[in-house]
């Protein structure tokens, strides 16, 4: 008998081809039940992916898959407009600035209103109500060293800044709102380069006195814990960073309960609230999910 020798690679090419063809419907059908949630690749992002998870999953009873640390803003939203997730929790600033590279405006009603319009306009994505608290950008050092130099605000920061080695994450140096805007509003010249750090090192480094100033989150739970201090932005250099997730419109057609179940988490998170769920997972090293299930039976929401 004559037998043809199929090569290795186009075996798996072919076997590849029939896996899809069979499974296709399946998966398929799979997804339509299931959501996916994102998030970006810190703390606070993973505590709201969780809790928009968890919600859901009580509430429409679909399937809800968790695809979390995400890496940055970019990469979530790409994740988004292709349809690998569902859902992910942005911030209003943000969005303007990175996403839609708008001007920076100081009015969250206005930031809130513009990223809504537009982001269903340009990405057929719908903004859900806002979850409450307001996320921005913190510079943040020593406690030790603010109370040496007496220093409270970033406009006092100037005369200093030639002996510090600054830490930041690589979104921070690559945004419009970000580094190069806030070293010009602040006349900020480091005699060094900022060090480009992963976003879960920076206090760390602050700490261990590698770096002497970072780009943090104003509601980060460890800034207080840790003896760390926030100069104010006293030229309010930031523009407003109200936490909201986004769907995608598709979604929500298919699964219309989804856009009533995540708006019932609207105005439910305070600044302080979301600093204590930081700390409970950074600082007290908690489960993630039993902090956000406990958080959701407070506010009845379980």
């Amino acid at each position: 008998m004559n037998t043809r020798i199929i090569p290795a690679g186009l075996f798996t090419i072919i076997f590849g081809l029939l896996l899809i063809i069979l499974c296709s419907p399946a998966c398929g059908q799979k997804r339509q039940r299931t959501l996916v949630i994102g998030s970006k690749n810190f703390t606070e992002q993973v505590i709201l992916g969780e809790m928009l998870a968890q919600h859901l999953e009580a509430k429409t009873g679909l399937h809800v898959e968790r695809r979390f640390y995400l890496a940055g803003t970019y990469i979530c939203h790409q994740a988004l407009l292709a349809g690998r997730i569902d859902a992910y929790v942005e911030y209003t600033g943000t969005a303007l600035t990175a996403i839609l590279k708008q001007p920076v405006e100081g009015d969250p009603a206005s930031v809130y209103d513009k990223v809504k319009r537009e982001y269903a306009s340009r990405f057929d994505l719908d903004v859900m109500d806002p979850l409450g608290f307001n996320n921005t950008f913190a510079i943040v050092i020593r406690g030790e060293t603010a109370r040496r130099l007496n220093i409270h605000k970033l406009s006092e920061a100037a005369p200093y800044a030639p002996g510090w080695r600054p830490g930041f994450g690589y979104e921070f140096m690559e945004r419009p709102d970000g580094y190069p805007g806030l070293a010009r509003a602040y006349h900020l010249t480091f005699g060094q380069p900022p060090r480009i750090m992963d976003l879960g090192l920076l206090y760390r480094a602050l700490l261990e006195k590698q770096v002497d100033l970072v780009a943090g989150n104003s509601t980060d739970g460890l800034i207080a814990a840790r003896d760390l201090a926030i100069l104010e932005d006293d030229k309010h250099y930031f523009p407003p960073y109200q936490a909201v997730p986004m769907v995608r419109r598709e979604t929500l057609k298919r699964h219309p309960a989804v856009r009533n179940v995540l708006n019932q988490l609207g105005g439910k998170i305070s600044d302080e609230e979301m600093r204590r769920l930081n700390y409970a997972v950074d600082g007290e090293h908690r489960d993630l999910a039993e902090v956000v299930r406990e958080f959701l039976h407070t506010k009845h929401l379980d």
